[in-house]
């Protein structure tokens, strides 16, 4: 690894620890999500309401709809049969939820529960469009600076205790029909009148309670001080009778899948990620900068004697001196000879073939002849054809290559 590499992976981790040194004496942030999950213990989720359900409905049967719509649970059972056509169970629907998770064709369904002598509540800061405009009514949110509100029970036999929550205003009903609606609660901080966020309101055969203050409900406040009471005020209104509690996306549904949701969730682990993605991409550019430059053409020098030979050949050649041609062959062939193959070259007889065939490993035949042809030029006086050069040259390069 490069010397600046090691540094700079070096430099990474020791940031990287003080960082971790430095969170390690923190307290854990409290998560103020508002999942509303009953698996949830932080404050705004539902742990705590799953765990005293029966307690607040004390001899009813809890039964959860956590794997299908409401639609999908009520239609199973109705009984359509012409005698019949009413539903098998009897009871009240009951969903507490940050927002509306309950979808169009389901709140369909709960008008006809309802219409059919049961009940429903909702406790959510934002109800169905559709739920709202067929009982009549307007929900208004007032987002305001944090601030204590209270919150009451509208008939002082039930109680007269205001209960007081650390946060502000921000839903309620801004529009009922007084004909039919009636008022269950108020909530208000110091400085604002009275606004509603408790009613009831009759549908044929049944009711619907509609809460916006699904707070109440959560770990923080049935945990805090005399709070639950108002919890149990608000639920002692539901009739007696079974309860079908509407909890899918309440149970970890809606978390994500990812192999990675447990270590964003956790601060460390979120930033050792974060820290580990970062060295990667460092080491790998300047891994980049280093191993994949742009390599330069670099031509290679000209072989200025192979020039000056193939100049001096031609000239031999043009004038027609194939003598002199074949001479300088012979001397460089036999130079060759004597500096590869250390074969004394003095005396080109029978013995100097064998040698040569031997450490050449070319055909005796082929070494004979070119040591004839050799001898015979030595030995001529004639000067040389054009033909002798040819038959020199092809008979050394059947050696040497």
């Amino acid at each position: 690894m490069n010397k600046s590499i090691k540094i700079y992976v070096a430099i990474l981790v020791f940031v990287l620890a003080l960082i971790l040194i430095a969170d390690k004496g923190k307290p854990k942030p409290i998560d103020w999500r508002p999942t509303f999950s009953v698996h949830d213990k932080i404050p705004y989720g539902l742990f705590v309401f799953d765990k005293e359900i029966k307690t607040l409905f004390k001899g009813s049967k809890i039964e959860k709809i956590s794997t299908v719509t409401p639609y999908e649970y009520l239609d199973s059972k109705f009984n359509d049969d012409t005698l019949v056509a009413n539903y098998t169970i009897k009871g009240t629907f009951l969903n507490i939820a940050e927002r509306n998770e309950i979808d169009e064709q389901s709140i369909t369904e709960l008008f006809y529960f309802v219409s059919h002598g049961n009940n429903a509540f909702l406790s959510m800061r934002s109800f169905p469009e559709a739920l709202l405009d067929s009982l009549n009514l307007e929900v208004k949110s007032d987002l305001k600076y944090p601030s204590n509100t209270s919150t009451w029970m509208a008939n002082k036999k039930v109680s007269t205790k205001k209960y007081t929550f650390k946060q502000s205003i921000e839903d309620y009903f801004s529009k009922i029909d007084t004909s039919n609606t009636t008022v269950l609660g108020y909530q208000a901080s110091a400085k604002d009148k009275k606004q509603i966020n408790f009613i009831k309101v009759p549908y044929k055969g049944g009711y619907f309670y509609l809460h916006t203050q699904p707070a109440a409900f959560t770990n923080y406040h049935l945990l805090k001080g005399n709070d639950y009471q108002y919890a149990e005020n608000v639920l002692s209104y539901l009739p007696k009778g079974n309860v079908f509690w509407y909890t899918k996306g309440q149970n970890g549904e809606s978390i994500s899948g990812s192999p990675l949701r447990y270590i964003f969730s956790q601060p460390a682990l979120k930033w050792a990620y974060y820290f580990s993605i970062i060295g990667i991409l460092v080491f790998i550019l300047f891994n980049i900068k280093r191993k994949q430059r742009i390599v330069p053409i670099i031509k290679p020098l000209n072989n200025l004697t192979v020039d000056f030979t193939k100049t001096i050949g031609n000239l031999y050649y043009q004038e027609g001196d194939h003598t002199n041609i074949i001479d300088k062959k012979i001397i460089y062939f036999l130079e060759k000879i004597r500096n590869e193959y250390l074969i004394d070259t003095s005396k080109l007889d029978e013995d100097f073939i064998k040698k040569l065939n031997h450490k050449t490993g070319k055909n005796i035949e082929d070494v004979r002849e070119l040591v004839r042809l050799i001898n015979e030029h030595r030995k001529s006086y004639h000067g040389s054809l054009e033909e002798d050069l040819i038959r020199i040259n092809n008979a050394i390069e059947k050696i040497i290559h």
